[in-house]
């Protein structure tokens, strides 16, 4: 059984186990801005702009608009 080491890693499986779902996905988002650091969010932004971009691209930008990528 694999385990989540940090809160960065958790976000990551949530948003890709509701990624089928865009209210969802924005929802978990929102709670990945307000609890990760300015670092993790700049890694999450990355990685989903490479595994999500076709499906929630504007979503992303919407949401971590101010986080670098």
């Amino acid at each position: 059984m694999s385990t989540v080491k940090n809160m960065l890693e958790f976000q990551m499986l949530v948003l890709e186990n509701v990624n089928d779902d865009d209210d969802l996905f924005k929802k978990e988002l929102n709670k990945s801005k307000n609890w990760l650091q300015l670092k993790e969010l700049v890694t999450l932004k990355k990685w989903l702009l490479r595994k999500f971009s076709r499906k929630h691209e504007q979503t992303i930008h919407d949401v971590l608009d101010d986080v670098p990528a």
